[in-house]
């Protein structure tokens, strides 16, 4: 496995967590939320688990034993080719699908997996967010960790 390049930080986040931190509350001004807080808590446990990822070379989403409750969004792309943004937009783009209403309700596809990354990213109730990315054999593997978790059966996102 390749050596780490994470995301970890508090107050002053490092160059690459600001942008990750930058992009996720951009996408929420849009949508009226609040401004994430960088968590370095959620940016260890991100870390921990994109390693996993990592070394299996393949995408899968955490156990939620494994998670604590924490929501989580993962993305995965040619090692070096991507900026922080960039990877954080691949969550935002899926707006384009999304329609406001009680999760699971919110996709104009019928699918609320179409927009679950971008409404993680936007859901009002989410207060930290801490991310990691680690480079595997030809990619890097990010994961982003969210408190409270988003997506919530019945409740409302706008």
């Amino acid at each position: 496995m390749g050596a780490a390049s994470v995301a970890v930080a508090s107050a002053a986040p490092n160059r690459f967590a600001a942008e990750l931190l930058d992009a996720h509350n951009h996408a929420r001004s849009q949508n009226g939320a609040q401004p994430l807080e960088w968590s370095q808590d959620l940016a260890h446990q991100a870390h921990r688990w994109a390693q996993v990822l990592a070394s299996e070379g393949r995408m899968r989403h955490a156990p939620q034993s494994e998670r604590g409750g924490a929501g989580e969004n993962l993305w995965m792309g040619s090692a070096g080719a991507y900026s922080a943004s960039f990877m954080v937009d691949a969550f935002v783009d899926e707006r384009r699908n999304f329609k406001p209403g009680k999760f699971p309700h919110i996709s104009r596809t019928g699918n609320w997996r179409d927009v679950a990354h971008y409404t993680q990213v936007v859901w009002k109730g989410t207060r930290e967010v801490g991310c990691a990315v680690v480079k595997g054999g030809r990619d890097d593997f990010l994961v982003c960790r969210y408190w409270p978790a988003g997506n919530i059966y019945g409740e409302e996102i706008g």
